[in-house]
């Protein structure tokens, strides 16, 4: 008895713990600013190529693509990739060259594929049409203010600095299951990586932006070195750490999708997430079920009740409630009244999907189903 006393107090502390020690260091992050006070006179900016591999017609992709032609920078250009001459996509990007005639905006239509990520395969074929040497890359469903590419290439004039990157935020477009789906976001993977970050970890890298410089990118081999990974984005940050070139986290934040109207489709969406970090960081995955506050409180009070464990249900209820609060921009500062009823809901299901995670390494992806942890796609067995 006095063994489960101790695990549900130490459990407590735990969750309790982590909920305090993420509101502060989310608290303490630099605040982005906004695209207005953005300084567009930064020193040594060069011409800068942004590679957008797209794939279909998603919700908001002329918003989010449009964003992209509204940028401040004073010499950029868009490079556009698709698999498929039928892909709907390009319709899209035909309405933008003719709403943005003096934008340069290149649409590469190439089926040519070099191993098990497809995403990298669009990227190796687009390169070759990218005019500069300063390149962006960044996920089709990301939007961004108008003094996005002078932030973030800014730092790519240090010739320590081996990639830029964003975190992100999520935009929920219809229904209670896309709200939950935000609340992984920002409740917990911003968070994570803030705390990583104050104490000091730079090992991330993520899809939301990746700006770095061409020779950089040939020194790590390229394209070619990341056309088998699942985790892409990480990669390619890793090996530039392995230059021992610097990775920096702006403090932009970009806006991200978040279109799971189904609790199958966002399943599937996050799973996929956990078992790409387990396979990244496997002990930090194996100690990230304190992250998720509500369940392990409950739990805690229940193998330990008493005083202690309530009083730590309490601070860490409050701290995570506080949590998702100043996650909030102000621009969503009216998000749905019952956003926060859905936390214990959220950070249940945040464990369930972390046991489940644990269980086997498939992921799918864009129709695919691949291996977290192997160099190609799964094996049919």
């Amino acid at each position: 008895m006095d063994g489960i006393y101790w695990l549900g107090t130490g459990l407590s502390t735990a969750a309790a713990g982590y909920a305090c020690a993420a509101l502060c260091a989310v608290l303490k992050s630099p605040r982005a600013r906004s695209s207005s006070s953005g300084d567009n006179s930064i020193p040594h900016l060069l011409p800068v190529s942004v590679l957008k591999p797209l794939h279909g017609a998603e919700p908001r992709l002329y918003e989010n693509l449009r964003d992209f032609c509204l940028q401040a920078h004073p010499d950029y250009e868009l490079v556009l990739g698709v698999r498929e001459p039928e892909d709907p996509a390009i319709t899209v990007v035909r309405q933008l060259r003719t709403e943005f005639p003096r934008l340069v905006i290149t649409l590469v239509v190439d089926p040519r594929i070099y191993g098990a990520n497809l995403k990298v395969s669009n990227l190796m074929n687009m390169l070759p049409h990218a005019r500069h040497d300063w390149l962006v890359l960044a996920d089709s469903d990301i939007s961004v203010p108008a003094d996005y590419l002078v932030r973030v290439t800014g730092p790519l004039a240090e010739p320590d600095v081996g990639i830029v990157t964003c975190l992100y935020r999520g935009i929920a477009q219809h229904g209670i299951w896309a709200s939950v789906g935000r609340l992984f976001i920002d409740d917990w993977f911003a968070p994570s990586v803030r705390l990583a970050h104050a104490f000091g970890s730079t090992r991330f890298a993520f899809g939301s932006t990746i700006a770095l410089r061409r020779d950089t990118l040939q020194a790590i081999g390229g394209f070619e070195a990341l056309r088998d990974t699942l985790a892409d984005d990480f990669w390619l940050g890793e090996l530039t750490r392995q230059l021992r070139l610097r990775t920096v986290l702006s403090d932009m934040v970009v806006g991200t999708d978040v279109s799971e109207t189904h609790l199958p489709a966002l399943w599937a969406h996050e799973l996929r997430w956990l078992r790409t970090i387990r396979a990244i960081a496997p002990l930090g995955f194996a100690m990230s079920f304190v992250c998720f506050t509500s369940p392990m409180l409950l739990l805690g009070v229940v193998l330990a009740p008493g005083a202690w464990t309530a009083g730590l249900a309490v601070v860490g209820g409050c701290a995570r409630i506080l949590l998702n609060i100043s996650q909030r921009p102000s621009s969503h500062a009216a998000l749905p009244w019952y956003e926060v009823l859905l936390i214990p809901l959220r950070d249940g299901l945040s464990l369930l999907e972390w046991a489940a995670a644990l269980t086997g390494w498939r992921v799918r992806w864009h129709g695919q189903v691949l291996h977290a942890r192997g160099d190609g796609p799964a094996s049919s067995s």
